[in-house]
């Protein structure tokens, strides 16, 4: 498993999925997105990765992702991203929160989200051009840095793009 292109391969055992066993461990195909935490990282070894949380013993939405996209954000957005709202902040110049997500399932889109630490962004749904907009909105948000006064109006264009 690669988890970044500057690493080196992590290691994912194939009992590190929720009720796995050697006869009902999951078939993961070569390249296919798995989302994973990282349970060992040291110098001189390859990385650990696991899909179950270590608190509860259960997936907790860890797993192979299927369908959707998978979008490249900065580390700094992909970070905003995983914090509560809260605690990101607002204001109206760059750097402030994210709510994109927010506003665009406000208006109706039906997509899940699942954010990497590594900047990856996994965008699933039923309706591609859903997950392709979702996908440009992250994207076009982390490229101007935009506040939330530009996350509306960037919402606002794209959902008029897309009828």
């Amino acid at each position: 498993m690669s988890i970044t292109p500057h690493t080196p391969h992590a290691t994912l055992p194939v009992l590190a999925f929720e009720s796995a066993t050697k006869k009902t461990r999951p078939i993961l195909a070569p390249g296919q997105l798995v989302y994973a935490r990282v349970t060992m990282a040291n110098r001189h070894m390859d990385p650990e990765l696991e899909c179950v949380s270590a608190a509860t013993g259960r997936a907790d939405g860890l797993g192979p992702l299927v369908g959707g996209c998978a979008f490249t954000v900065s580390l700094g957005l992909a970070r905003r991203l995983l914090m509560p709202a809260k605690q990101q902040g607002g204001g109206g110049g760059g750097g402030g929160g994210v709510e994109v997500l927010d506003m665009l399932g406000a208006e109706g889109l039906a997509f899940e989200t699942a954010v990497g630490r590594n900047g990856k962004v996994w965008v699933g749904g039923e309706d591609p051009r859903a997950i392709v907009l979702v996908g440009r909105a992250l994207m076009e948000t982390d490229d101007g840095n935009l506040g939330v006064e530009a996350q509306k109006k960037l919402v606002r264009r794209l959902l008029k793009e897309m009828k």
